[in-house]
């Protein structure tokens, strides 16, 4: 079912997008435990922490940044699939909607 042909194809997850998703879930934590304290002025998830505004500030923001790094890494990872995923999707086009596919430009005029 995961491999069905009748849907367009999906990039690979492989274990570097796994590990660097679960750094992004991390982060994501991190950012509403510390964002939690300034709803109720202690520690709303966590019993003892954060305690103070600044522990509050720099959990949030070392979350956000555990997010973008993770994400960056994620694109990263997907960015070396491209050219696989193009062919397959391309592939997907020719097989499934004849009637769209790409046409390469024509060189007849040089």
């Amino acid at each position: 079912m995961l491999n069905s042909r009748l849907r367009p194809p999906r990039p690979l997850l492989t274990g570097r997008i796994m590990l660097y998703a679960l750094a992004d879930v991390f982060g994501l934590s991190c950012v509403a435990i510390g964002a939690s304290w300034f709803v109720e002025r202690k520690g709303a998830i966590l019993a003892n922490f954060p305690t103070s505004a600044v522990e509050a500030v720099a959990c949030t923001a070392g979350g956000v940044v555990v997010m973008v790094w993770a994400v960056a890494r994620i694109l990263g990872e997907l960015a070396k699939q491209s050219s696989v995923m193009k062919a397959k999707y391309d592939d997907y086009i020719a097989t499934h909607h004849p009637d769209k596919v790409r046409k390469l430009p024509d060189d007849a005029g040089n």
